[in-house]
């Protein structure tokens, strides 16, 4: 059986301030972010790992690497564009007062009714396309599994990794985000028995081990 564990980044700046950060945009991770991963390596050290698979985006970067001290083992960390968060155009940057006032459509389907979500008008990109580079990672992880037993990390973004795992799961579009959306420095296991045929879900949204009330601003 083979495990993947996938890792919301840590908190930014732009989280904290509710700012639509994306596939272009990024911020810092907080101070105490640092402090969140710490927890998240304590949760995740009873295991060994084969790899890890991370975002090119700093705060996802920044995280895969500290996650990797912190835990302070030996495996290789593949940075991969697929890993990306949507590209969401116009709305990166703006607050999200903002872009409820100049895309309101647009940002209710996004949250709300995924089939429905048409990025056109602000030059993003679609569930679909999002998806099907994301699941080309998660292909690429399971085929070097060659034991059909490794235990495989991934740190990307929210609304990517919420469209990957339940897309993987056989989730319908319409019903993508019926779980909600995913914390920062979440963590969410699934498992596969056939190669990356079926996948099972093991865990949604791992978040007790940050010892700490979480916020609105910890999972938008």
């Amino acid at each position: 059986m083979t495990e993947l564990y996938f890792i919301r980044h840590g908190k930014t700046k732009w989280n904290l301030e509710g700012r639509y950060q994306g596939g272009h945009g990024d911020s810092p991770l907080l101070p105490e972010s640092y402090a969140d991963i710490e927890q998240l390596a304590k949760f995740l050290a009873a295991h060994r790992y084969q790899a890890l698979y991370t975002s090119p985006l700093p705060r996802a970067k920044m995280t895969a690497i500290f996650l990797q001290e912190q835990l302070a083992q030996t495996f290789p960390i593949y940075v991969d564009d697929g890993l990306r968060e949507f590209n969401l155009g116009k709305m990166e940057g703006m607050r999200f007062p903002n872009v409820q006032r100049l895309y309101p459509s647009q940002i209710a389907a996004f949250r709300t009714a995924p089939a429905k979500y048409d990025p056109r008008p602000i030059q993003g990109e679609t569930f679909p396309e999002v998806i099907d580079r994301m699941r080309g990672v998660v292909a690429k992880a399971v085929k070097r599994d060659r034991t059909g037993q490794a235990r495989v990390l991934f740190v990307s973004h929210g609304a990517a990794l919420t469209a990957l795992i339940q897309s993987l799961l056989g989730t319908p579009l319409a019903d993508i985000r019926k779980q909600g959306g995913l914390t920062n420095t979440s963590t969410t296991i699934i498992s596969t028995k056939d190669q990356g045929k079926t996948f099972q879900l093991v865990k949604w949204n791992e978040t007790d081990y940050l010892h700490k009330k979480l916020t609105k601003t910890d999972t938008i």
